[in-house]
């Protein structure tokens, strides 16, 4: 990213030329993929073989999908069905459209993950038998889930996680923890494997001791951002010290779960700079007030603020729909994809209403005031419990949406939802498929070092417009409960495109110079191109 020269600039001019589109603009396509998975999506990982691990929790009795014969799951400690033949996971096959049951064995409910740099899922914390354990999926052929009861040494649930330069997960929070700990665990008696006090935890929790599924962000220093209701901080998570504390976001509104508003770590264009982007919530309150029928309207501001400037402060937007409990997607054109949620109420058992069906997509390099853009709606409502990951082919897959104790499909005014469908951004139309790059070289499953020069060769059928390309390379994160855990989005630096043939192109670039910038893994990689963007290619930064 040191390379980027003026191409921070070209990026700008490339977001401003996708879509016209303000506010009251719509776009997008929708498209159900499959009508049940058996299961409902609460949690949901793309791995680097373009399957997306999903599941629920245990403990609510049957889902509706069998595991293969002879596997059951028995559990003297569950709550519901301590004999369960059904699945609680399943493997989606994005390339294929087709799915296969999983066995998870302890209870995953309001858990948290990362992806490893070897590329294993690593899945911690949940409830009852499952709030100490760690759950690891490897993508291949038939795997299944690995799992280790007593992995933790605190209850992890509510918890957030995310993955660290040196290749650990820190783990931090949950219900009534106000502490850290890290995982993998080095088996030796050195300080890494303790549990360590965050005081902050505990002085931003509400009346009900909740600021559960803190919002956190590794900040192009190493250090970590974390975001707790109203207030945040920058912490050296290697000297358990505060470096750097953060007005409170204006307003006064919680943010974290249940009112579950949701945030993001801007497109990063160099190695000095980092912004967040925290939208929607719920005002004060809201929680007591919906346990009691009264459903307040969702926060529609956002704050956003550079926590890489000496003397951060918050800017202040509002959003066309008030929203809470969405899920907030980077998209490889740099825009922010906000969808799924309702308008009114909190996270909880039957404590939303109003679905917010219409995505809005937020721009982040147009001038303020004219950076969202409403989306087509979806026909079917995602409530609390619902998901949202960005595919290989620039789709965003979309599942969940479950906002009872069981699995209810009658009776009730949002049932239980087993669909998944995609959502396609107008990127993706067929009127730009004539400016729609291939990325033709590298193969996908490239290894990159740090700060290394790469080349890539690209086709575009209507040939090169006057817009340079750009290069994004994007961290798919493991989302649930409104936060995309380890998200992240670079803009790498790029020289000007040489022509080989008709409609044929290389482009020289660089990978992150450090492991501070991009934690090293696996990524997608783009090319964009007059803000169309190409289908990406797995990297692996090592």
């Amino acid at each position: 990213m040191e390379r980027l020269g003026g191409a921070a600039w070209i990026f700008i001019l490339l977001i401003i030329a996708v879509g016209s589109g303000g506010a009251n603009g719509s776009g997008g396509q929708w498209a159900l993929l499959q009508k049940s998975i058996g299961v409902s999506a609460m949690h949901m990982q793309l791995l680097r073989n373009d399957r997306v691990v999903v599941f629920d929790r245990t403990d609510f009795g049957l889902s509706n999908l069998s595991l293969p014969a002879g596997k059951c799951r028995n559990d003297p400690n569950d709550t519901a069905v301590k004999h369960d033949c059904s699945a609680h996971s399943v493997e989606y096959d994005v390339l294929s459209n087709a799915f296969r049951p999983l066995m998870v064995l302890t209870d995953t409910w309001c858990s948290s993950g990362a992806v490893a740099p070897d590329g294993r899922l690593v899945q911690t914390g949940g409830f009852n038998d499952g709030d100490k354990a760690a759950r690891v999926f490897q993508p291949c052929d038939g795997c299944d889930w690995e799992e280790t009861q007593f992995a933790l040494t605190e209850r992890r649930w509510y918890a957030s996680n995310q993955i660290l330069p040196d290749g650990r997960a820190i783990v931090v929070g949950g219900r009534r923890q106000f502490n850290y700990e890290f995982y993998p665990k080095t088996g030796g008696s050195g300080s890494s494997d303790g549990v360590f006090s965050l005081p902050f935890l505990r002085l931003t929790r509400d009346v009900s001791e909740n600021n559960l599924y803190p919002f956190l962000h590794l900040n192009v220093d190493g250090n970590l951002f974390i975001f707790a209701n109203t207030r945040s901080i920058l912490l050296d998570y290697r000297k358990n010290a505060v470096v750097k504390t953060f007005p409170a976001i204006p307003g006064g509104d919680p943010r974290n779960y249940p009112s579950s508003g949701s945030s993001v770590l801007l497109p990063l264009l160099n190695s000095q700079e980092a912004e967040v982007l925290i939208c929607g919530g719920a005002p004060v309150g809201s929680y007591e007030k919906a346990m009691t029928g009264n459903f307040v309207g969702a926060l529609a501001t956002c704050g956003r603020i550079k926590i890489t400037d000496a003397s951060p402060k918050w800017s202040m937007e509002t959003m066309p729909i008030g929203r809470v409990m969405g899920d907030m997607v980077l998209l490889p054109d740099g825009g922010v994809l906000i969808i799924n949620g309702v308008r009114q109420g909190t996270a909880g058992w039957e404590l939303g209403k109003t679905p917010a069906t219409s995505p809005v997509i937020y721009r982040p390099e147009k001038p303020t005031g004219s950076r969202f853009e409403v989306q087509n709606p979806s026909q079917i409502p995602r409530v609390y419990h619902s998901t949202a990951a960005l595919l290989r082919d620039g789709r965003v897959l979309i599942g969940g949406s479950n906002p009872h104790r069981l699995y209810e499909f009658y009776g009730k005014e949002y049932p239980t939802e087993l669909s998944l469908e995609a959502f396609s951004p107008s990127y993706l139309d067929s009127s730009s498929s004539k400016l729609r790059p291939t990325i033709t070289t590298p193969a996908s499953g490239e290894k990159l070092g740090y700060g290394q020069n790469f080349t890539i060769g690209f086709k575009i059928p209507g040939g090169l417009t006057s817009s340079e390309p750009s290069v994004t390379m994007v961290a798919p994160p493991f989302i649930t409960h409104s936060f995309s855990m380890n998200q992240r989005l670079l803009v790498l630096g790029v020289s000007k495109a040489r022509t080989v043939s008709e409609s044929a192109y290389t482009i020289d670039s660089s990978s992150p110079t450090s492991s501070f910038l991009a934690p090293s893994g696996y990524y997608l990689l783009f090319l964009v191109h007059a803000g169309i963007p190409s289908e990406g290619i797995w990297v692996q930064i090592q």
